[in-house]
Protein backbone atom coordinates (compact mmCIF):
# COMPACT_ATOMS: atom_id res chain seq x y z
CA UNK A 1 0.00 0.00 0.00
CA UNK A 2 1.12 3.53 -0.62
CA UNK A 3 2.19 6.02 2.01
CA UNK A 4 -0.35 8.79 2.55
CA UNK A 5 0.81 12.27 1.62
CA UNK A 6 0.91 15.07 4.17
CA UNK A 7 -2.07 17.32 4.78
CA UNK A 8 -2.75 20.34 2.58
CA UNK A 9 -0.65 23.48 2.58
CA UNK A 10 -1.42 26.60 4.59
CA UNK A 11 -2.14 29.57 2.31
CA UNK A 12 -0.07 32.70 2.89
CA UNK A 13 -0.01 36.31 1.79
CA UNK A 14 2.70 38.76 0.82
CA UNK A 15 5.82 38.80 2.98
CA UNK A 16 7.45 41.75 4.70
CA UNK A 17 11.21 41.92 4.96
CA UNK A 18 11.14 40.19 8.36
CA UNK A 19 8.77 37.56 7.02
CA UNK A 20 11.15 36.88 4.14
CA UNK A 21 13.97 36.33 6.59
CA UNK A 22 11.93 33.62 8.30
CA UNK A 23 10.60 32.11 5.08
CA UNK A 24 12.74 28.98 5.31
CA UNK A 25 11.59 28.26 8.87
CA UNK A 26 7.95 28.74 7.86
CA UNK A 27 8.35 26.35 4.96
CA UNK A 28 9.70 23.69 7.29
CA UNK A 29 6.75 24.16 9.63
CA UNK A 30 4.01 23.83 7.05
CA UNK A 31 5.72 21.13 4.97
CA UNK A 32 5.35 20.64 1.23
CA UNK A 33 2.01 21.26 -0.48
CA UNK A 34 -0.15 18.21 -0.96
CA UNK A 35 0.38 16.55 -4.32
CA UNK A 36 -2.53 15.94 -6.64
CA UNK A 37 -3.63 12.27 -6.76
CA UNK A 38 -3.50 10.50 -10.12
CA UNK A 39 -4.55 6.84 -10.10
CA UNK A 40 -3.88 4.67 -13.16
CA UNK A 41 -5.89 1.44 -13.20
CA UNK A 42 -4.84 -1.46 -15.40
CA UNK A 43 -4.97 -5.25 -15.28
CA UNK A 44 -6.73 -8.26 -16.70
CA UNK A 45 -9.76 -7.72 -18.89
CA UNK A 46 -12.76 -9.01 -16.96
CA UNK A 47 -11.14 -8.39 -13.56
CA UNK A 48 -13.34 -5.37 -12.84
CA UNK A 49 -11.53 -2.38 -14.35
CA UNK A 50 -14.70 -0.47 -15.17
CA UNK A 51 -16.16 -1.25 -11.76
CA UNK A 52 -12.99 -0.01 -10.06
CA UNK A 53 -13.09 3.20 -12.07
CA UNK A 54 -16.71 3.78 -11.04
CA UNK A 55 -15.75 3.26 -7.39
CA UNK A 56 -12.97 5.84 -7.70
CA UNK A 57 -15.40 8.24 -9.35
CA UNK A 58 -17.71 7.82 -6.37
CA UNK A 59 -14.76 8.69 -4.11
CA UNK A 60 -14.41 12.05 -5.87
CA UNK A 61 -11.97 11.36 -8.70
CA UNK A 62 -12.44 12.65 -12.23
CA UNK A 63 -12.71 9.29 -13.98
CA UNK A 64 -11.87 8.51 -17.62
CA UNK A 65 -12.11 5.01 -19.08
CA UNK A 66 -9.75 3.52 -21.67
CA UNK A 67 -7.68 6.66 -22.17
CA UNK A 68 -4.74 6.57 -24.63
CA UNK A 69 -1.54 7.38 -22.76
CA UNK A 70 -0.67 10.20 -25.15
CA UNK A 71 -3.76 12.01 -23.87
CA UNK A 72 -3.01 11.67 -20.16
CA UNK A 73 -0.88 14.82 -20.00
CA UNK A 74 -3.60 16.81 -21.69
CA UNK A 75 -6.17 15.48 -19.21
CA UNK A 76 -4.00 16.36 -16.22
CA UNK A 77 -3.38 19.86 -17.52
CA UNK A 78 -6.96 20.54 -18.67
CA UNK A 79 -8.05 23.87 -17.22
CA UNK A 80 -11.24 22.85 -15.45
CA UNK A 81 -9.61 19.66 -14.09
CA UNK A 82 -6.22 21.13 -13.16
CA UNK A 83 -6.80 20.81 -9.41
CA UNK A 84 -8.97 17.67 -9.28
CA UNK A 85 -7.76 14.15 -8.51
CA UNK A 86 -7.82 11.95 -11.62
CA UNK A 87 -8.42 8.23 -12.14
CA UNK A 88 -7.98 6.56 -15.52
CA UNK A 89 -8.04 3.05 -16.91
CA UNK A 90 -5.47 2.04 -19.51
CA UNK A 91 -5.53 -1.58 -20.64
CA UNK A 92 -5.31 -3.97 -23.56
CA UNK A 93 -8.37 -2.42 -25.20
CA UNK A 94 -6.41 0.78 -25.78
CA UNK A 95 -5.13 1.23 -29.33
CA UNK A 96 -1.36 0.72 -29.62
CA UNK A 97 -1.21 -0.41 -25.99
CA UNK A 98 2.30 -1.14 -24.76
CA UNK A 99 3.27 -2.22 -21.27
CA UNK A 100 6.71 -0.62 -21.58
CA UNK A 101 5.31 2.64 -22.91
CA UNK A 102 2.75 2.82 -20.10
CA UNK A 103 5.42 2.16 -17.48
CA UNK A 104 7.65 4.86 -18.94
CA UNK A 105 4.80 7.36 -19.07
CA UNK A 106 3.81 6.66 -15.47
CA UNK A 107 7.43 7.13 -14.41
CA UNK A 108 7.52 10.53 -16.10
CA UNK A 109 4.32 11.62 -14.39
CA UNK A 110 5.51 10.29 -11.02
CA UNK A 111 8.67 12.42 -11.32
CA UNK A 112 6.57 15.58 -11.22
CA UNK A 113 6.60 17.20 -7.75
CA UNK A 114 2.94 18.26 -8.01
CA UNK A 115 1.51 14.78 -8.69
CA UNK A 116 1.09 11.67 -6.54
CA UNK A 117 0.84 8.92 -9.16
CA UNK A 118 -0.11 5.36 -8.24
CA UNK A 119 -0.57 2.32 -10.44
CA UNK A 120 -3.28 -0.21 -9.56
CA UNK A 121 -3.27 -3.68 -11.12
CA UNK A 122 -6.44 -5.80 -11.01
CA UNK A 123 -5.73 -9.53 -11.05
CA UNK A 124 -8.11 -12.48 -11.36
CA UNK A 125 -7.80 -16.27 -11.66
CA UNK A 126 -7.94 -17.65 -15.20
CA UNK A 127 -10.88 -19.97 -14.56
CA UNK A 128 -12.96 -17.15 -13.10
CA UNK A 129 -12.14 -14.86 -16.02
CA UNK A 130 -13.22 -17.58 -18.44
CA UNK A 131 -16.46 -18.08 -16.53
CA UNK A 132 -17.20 -14.36 -16.55
CA UNK A 133 -16.72 -14.17 -20.32
CA UNK A 134 -18.85 -17.27 -20.83
CA UNK A 135 -21.67 -15.94 -18.66
CA UNK A 136 -21.73 -12.53 -20.34
CA UNK A 137 -21.11 -13.99 -23.84
CA UNK A 138 -18.57 -11.28 -24.53
CA UNK A 139 -15.43 -11.69 -26.61
CA UNK A 140 -12.02 -11.20 -25.05
CA UNK A 141 -10.37 -8.09 -26.58
CA UNK A 142 -7.22 -10.08 -27.43
CA UNK A 143 -9.03 -13.18 -28.73
CA UNK A 144 -11.65 -11.92 -31.13
CA UNK A 145 -11.55 -15.05 -33.29
CA UNK A 146 -9.90 -17.46 -30.84
CA UNK A 147 -10.83 -19.16 -27.54
CA UNK A 148 -11.02 -16.93 -24.47
CA UNK A 149 -8.18 -18.90 -22.84
CA UNK A 150 -5.82 -17.79 -25.62
CA UNK A 151 -6.67 -14.15 -25.03
CA UNK A 152 -6.14 -14.48 -21.27
CA UNK A 153 -2.72 -16.07 -21.78
CA UNK A 154 -1.68 -13.43 -24.28
CA UNK A 155 -2.83 -10.64 -21.97
CA UNK A 156 -0.96 -12.07 -18.97
CA UNK A 157 2.25 -12.02 -21.00
CA UNK A 158 1.55 -8.50 -22.18
CA UNK A 159 0.88 -7.14 -18.69
CA UNK A 160 3.51 -9.03 -16.67
CA UNK A 161 5.86 -6.05 -16.34
CA UNK A 162 3.04 -3.75 -15.20
CA UNK A 163 1.96 -6.19 -12.54
CA UNK A 164 5.52 -6.29 -11.19
CA UNK A 165 5.75 -2.51 -10.88
CA UNK A 166 2.22 -1.85 -9.57
CA UNK A 167 1.87 0.06 -6.31
CA UNK A 168 -1.30 -1.83 -5.40
CA UNK A 169 -2.38 -5.26 -6.71
CA UNK A 170 -5.94 -6.40 -6.03
CA UNK A 171 -7.09 -9.94 -6.79
CA UNK A 172 -10.82 -9.76 -7.55
CA UNK A 173 -11.32 -13.52 -7.94
CA UNK A 174 -13.34 -13.86 -4.74
CA UNK A 175 -14.32 -10.23 -4.17
CA UNK A 176 -17.82 -8.83 -4.35
CA UNK A 177 -18.36 -5.32 -5.71
CA UNK A 178 -18.79 -4.18 -2.12
CA UNK A 179 -15.42 -5.70 -1.17
CA UNK A 180 -13.68 -4.05 -4.13
CA UNK A 181 -15.19 -0.70 -3.21
CA UNK A 182 -14.02 -1.10 0.40
CA UNK A 183 -10.45 -1.95 -0.63
CA UNK A 184 -10.23 0.95 -3.07
CA UNK A 185 -11.64 3.35 -0.49
CA UNK A 186 -9.04 2.13 1.99
CA UNK A 187 -6.20 2.84 -0.44
CA UNK A 188 -7.45 5.91 -2.29
CA UNK A 189 -9.91 7.89 -0.17
CA UNK A 190 -9.28 11.61 -0.54
CA UNK A 191 -9.75 12.54 3.12
CA UNK A 192 -6.55 13.68 4.80
CA UNK A 193 -7.65 12.00 8.03
CA UNK A 194 -4.59 10.21 9.44
CA UNK A 195 -6.45 7.51 11.38
CA UNK A 196 -5.49 3.95 10.49
CA UNK A 197 -8.42 1.88 9.25
CA UNK A 198 -8.11 -1.82 10.03
CA UNK A 199 -10.03 -4.49 8.15
CA UNK A 200 -10.32 -8.00 9.59
CA UNK A 201 -11.41 -10.97 7.50
CA UNK A 202 -11.72 -14.67 8.22
CA UNK A 203 -11.01 -17.09 5.40
CA UNK A 204 -10.58 -20.72 4.41
CA UNK A 205 -7.10 -21.91 3.48
CA UNK A 206 -8.80 -24.25 1.01
CA UNK A 207 -9.92 -21.19 -0.95
CA UNK A 208 -6.55 -19.47 -0.78
CA UNK A 209 -5.05 -16.67 1.29
CA UNK A 210 -6.62 -13.25 0.60
CA UNK A 211 -4.25 -11.44 -1.77
CA UNK A 212 -5.00 -8.08 -0.17
CA UNK A 213 -3.96 -9.22 3.32
CA UNK A 214 -1.07 -7.40 5.03
CA UNK A 215 -0.93 -9.72 8.04
CA UNK A 216 -2.05 -13.37 7.99
CA UNK A 217 -2.57 -15.55 11.07
CA UNK A 218 -3.21 -19.30 10.95
CA UNK A 219 -5.55 -20.63 13.68
CA UNK A 220 -5.76 -24.23 12.45
CA UNK A 221 -3.94 -25.34 15.60
CA UNK A 222 -7.05 -24.61 17.70
CA UNK A 223 -9.70 -27.24 18.48
CA UNK A 224 -11.82 -27.79 15.38
CA UNK A 225 -15.59 -27.81 16.06
CA UNK A 226 -16.13 -29.39 12.65
CA UNK A 227 -15.53 -32.82 14.15
CA UNK A 228 -18.42 -32.43 16.61
CA UNK A 229 -21.63 -33.44 14.74
CA UNK A 230 -23.64 -31.06 16.91
CA UNK A 231 -21.42 -28.05 16.17
CA UNK A 232 -20.61 -28.78 12.52
CA UNK A 233 -23.70 -27.01 11.07
CA UNK A 234 -23.03 -23.93 13.22
CA UNK A 235 -20.44 -21.19 12.69
CA UNK A 236 -18.07 -19.14 14.78
CA UNK A 237 -20.89 -16.63 15.21
CA UNK A 238 -22.74 -19.16 17.40
CA UNK A 239 -21.98 -19.26 21.12
CA UNK A 240 -21.57 -23.06 21.39
CA UNK A 241 -18.87 -23.01 18.69
CA UNK A 242 -17.17 -20.01 20.27
CA UNK A 243 -17.18 -21.70 23.66
CA UNK A 244 -15.61 -24.84 22.20
CA UNK A 245 -12.81 -22.87 20.52
CA UNK A 246 -12.23 -20.76 23.63
CA UNK A 247 -11.86 -23.94 25.72
CA UNK A 248 -8.70 -24.87 23.81
CA UNK A 249 -5.83 -24.68 26.33
CA UNK A 250 -3.76 -22.57 23.91
CA UNK A 251 -6.49 -20.12 22.95
CA UNK A 252 -6.02 -17.51 25.70
CA UNK A 253 -2.23 -17.41 25.27
CA UNK A 254 -2.65 -17.04 21.51
CA UNK A 255 -5.06 -14.10 21.83
CA UNK A 256 -2.84 -12.45 24.43
CA UNK A 257 0.25 -12.78 22.25
CA UNK A 258 -1.63 -11.68 19.13
CA UNK A 259 -2.92 -8.49 20.72
CA UNK A 260 0.46 -7.86 22.36
CA UNK A 261 2.05 -8.10 18.90
CA UNK A 262 -0.45 -5.73 17.30
CA UNK A 263 -0.51 -3.12 20.07
CA UNK A 264 2.91 -1.59 19.24
CA UNK A 265 2.72 -2.38 15.50
CA UNK A 266 -0.45 -0.48 14.64
CA UNK A 267 0.67 2.94 15.93
CA UNK A 268 3.88 2.56 13.93
CA UNK A 269 1.91 1.80 10.77
CA UNK A 270 -0.10 4.94 11.46
CA UNK A 271 3.04 7.03 12.01
CA UNK A 272 4.46 5.83 8.71
CA UNK A 273 1.36 7.11 6.92
CA UNK A 274 -0.28 3.75 6.26
CA UNK A 275 -4.00 4.44 6.10
CA UNK A 276 -5.38 0.93 5.56
CA UNK A 277 -4.37 -2.43 6.99
CA UNK A 278 -5.94 -5.84 6.32
CA UNK A 279 -5.56 -8.64 8.87
CA UNK A 280 -6.62 -12.11 7.70
CA UNK A 281 -7.42 -14.99 10.08
CA UNK A 282 -7.51 -18.42 8.45
CA UNK A 283 -8.61 -21.92 9.31
CA UNK A 284 -9.39 -24.99 7.22
CA UNK A 285 -13.00 -24.31 6.25
CA UNK A 286 -13.39 -20.65 7.14
CA UNK A 287 -16.54 -21.27 9.17
CA UNK A 288 -15.62 -21.96 12.81
CA UNK A 289 -12.25 -21.08 14.32
CA UNK A 290 -11.25 -18.24 12.03
CA UNK A 291 -14.70 -16.64 12.29
CA UNK A 292 -14.64 -16.63 16.09
CA UNK A 293 -11.07 -15.33 16.31
CA UNK A 294 -11.74 -12.62 13.68
CA UNK A 295 -14.78 -11.44 15.63
CA UNK A 296 -12.77 -11.37 18.85
CA UNK A 297 -9.90 -9.49 17.26
CA UNK A 298 -12.21 -6.93 15.60
CA UNK A 299 -13.87 -6.22 18.93
CA UNK A 300 -10.49 -5.73 20.61
CA UNK A 301 -9.32 -3.37 17.83
CA UNK A 302 -12.49 -1.32 18.20
CA UNK A 303 -11.82 -1.08 21.91
CA UNK A 304 -8.36 0.30 21.11
CA UNK A 305 -9.93 3.17 19.18
CA UNK A 306 -9.33 1.98 15.62
CA UNK A 307 -11.89 2.14 12.85
CA UNK A 308 -12.56 -1.50 12.08
CA UNK A 309 -14.24 -3.35 9.23
CA UNK A 310 -15.08 -7.05 9.48
CA UNK A 311 -16.16 -9.75 7.06
CA UNK A 312 -16.09 -13.54 6.81
CA UNK A 313 -15.01 -14.26 3.26
CA UNK A 314 -15.83 -17.95 3.02
CA UNK A 315 -18.75 -18.24 5.40
CA UNK A 316 -21.88 -19.55 3.71
CA UNK A 317 -24.15 -16.70 2.63
CA UNK A 318 -27.04 -18.16 4.63
CA UNK A 319 -24.89 -18.20 7.76
CA UNK A 320 -23.52 -14.73 7.13
CA UNK A 321 -26.95 -13.16 6.76
CA UNK A 322 -28.91 -15.36 9.17
CA UNK A 323 -30.58 -13.89 12.24
CA UNK A 324 -28.15 -15.59 14.62
CA UNK A 325 -25.28 -13.52 13.22
CA UNK A 326 -26.41 -10.49 15.27
CA UNK A 327 -27.41 -12.30 18.46
CA UNK A 328 -23.98 -12.80 20.02
CA UNK A 329 -20.50 -11.35 19.96
CA UNK A 330 -17.40 -12.66 21.73
CA UNK A 331 -16.25 -11.03 24.96
CA UNK A 332 -13.31 -8.66 25.19
CA UNK A 333 -10.05 -10.70 25.27
CA UNK A 334 -8.87 -11.06 28.84
CA UNK A 335 -5.54 -9.68 29.97
CA UNK A 336 -4.97 -7.45 26.92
Amino acid sequence: MMTTDSAGEIPGGASTGDDAANEGATDRLIGPPRRRPVVVVTGMSGAGLSTALKCLEDLGYEAVDNLPMNMVDALVEQGDLASRPVAITVDARTRHFSSDALSAHIARLAARPDLAVRLVFLECADEILQRRYTETRRRHPLAVDRPVADGILRERTLLAALKDRADVTIDTSLLSIHDLRRILAGHFKLSAEPTLHVFVTSFSFRQGVPREADLVFDVRFLTNPHYDPRLRPMTGLDEPVAARVAEDPDYEDFIRHLTSLLRPLLPRYNQEGKSYLTIAIGCTGGRHRSVFVAETLARWLGGQGYKVGLTHRDLDRSSRTGSHAQEWRPPEPAGT
